[in-house]
């Protein structure tokens, strides 16, 4: 008999999580097969044909792009930190654990992926990696991000303690629901808005992929933090909720301020304000999909970003289905 089905998803024993049937996290082990179907390989686009329109491109223009690697380029594997130290070692479930092995190494195929940019495009890659550091406000960004993981790396979590759990939540809102929620999801329209102007066709289908990935991501966190609040009816008190809530309110301050240093004049149909509005417009989303209401109460700018690909349908985001490119897709 498969007593795993009795464990709750937290859980640090060795020797539980063992056995993968029966399932008791069907959403995991769903999430688990999508990935696997949409496994990807970045020298896949031919990134050399947008060398072209990069050579063509306005001084603000390339900045932006720059901006936009030097971000997600060390991020990536900073979410991969996240993972390993944050959630991996706390989550019992071996649906969760096979979910959470494809991530992790989605995570270091989008690190190679902004580095066949880099390699591809005439970027000074010095420059690039250094920005991250140099730049006050993404500085900010990695330091509100970093701020959780030490807590991961520097001590061990009790999770059969209140705040063990609350430490482990506030690590998945902030790498799942800010990091790759909000910030992210905020780089890709911007690395999108390009395609938008016939400019970059090959780069956007890069991003594509890398969006298709962080939308299975970003389902997989927020399923994980309604099942651990479920699962834990001590963590839903109104100090913590508040807590957590004002954790993503102050992360869209945050971008607001990066998004000014990223588009610090704005570009053809693109300013640091319209892409401040999607932050909010996002943020909203995330809210109401961790069971908060609304706060900023505004429409998505960026309408074209629902039709950009299937993954991007945030407001039915759930629902979203990928029929584009599949391993081993099933025909009928």
């Amino acid at each position: 008999m498969n007593t795993d089905t009795a464990q709750p998803i937290l859980g640090a024993g060795i020797s539980e999580g063992r056995l993968l049937k029966p399932i008791r996290y069907p959403w995991a082990y769903e999430l688990y097969e999508q990935a696997v179907a949409n496994t990807w390989f970045p020298h896949e686009v031919q990134l050399g044909e947008d060398l072209a329109d990069f050579a063509r491109m306005t001084d603000e223009e390339k900045h932006a792009v720059t901006f936009l690697m030097s971000y997600f380029n060390p991020n990536e594997l900073l979410v991969n930190k996240a993972l390993a130290f944050g959630v991996y070692p706390y989550v019992n479930a071996p649906e969760a654990h096979l979910y959470l092995a494809k991530q992790m190494w989605e995570e270091a195929n989008h690190c190679v992926a902004f580095e066949y940019v880099l390699e591809t495009f005439p970027i000074d890659r010095g420059a690039a990696y250094a920005a991250h550091v140099e730049t006050p406000s993404m500085a900010a960004k990695e330091a509100f991000e970093v701020r959780y993981l030490t807590r991961m790396t520097e001590r061990t979590l009790d999770i059969t303690t209140l705040e063990g759990k609350r430490d482990f939540v506030r690590n998945l809102v902030a790498y799942n629901v800010i990091l790759e929620g909000i910030w992210f999801y905020s780089g890709f329209m911007v690395a999108l808005s390009f395609r938008q102007r016939n400019l970059l066709r090959n780069f956007g289908s890069l991003i594509d992929w890398v969006v298709r990935d962080e939308s299975l991501h970003l389902k997989f966190g927020i399923n994980l933090v309604l099942t651990v609040l479920e699962e834990n009816p001590e963590l839903q008190t109104g100090d913590f909720a508040d807590e957590i809530r004002q954790m993503i309110l102050d992360a869209v301050g945050l971008e607001e301020r990066y998004n000014h240093d990223l588009l610090p004049h704005g570009i053809l149909g693109l300013n640091a304000d319209y892409i401040n509005t999607y932050v909010r417009y996002l943020a909203d989303r995330r809210l109401e999909e961790l069971g908060f209401p609304a706060h900023y109460g505004v429409s998505n700018p960026a309408k074209w970003m629902a039709a950009a690909n299937d993954t991007l349908e945030l407001v039915n985001f759930f629902e979203a289905t990928n029929t584009s490119y599949e391993v081993n897709a099933r025909t009928s």
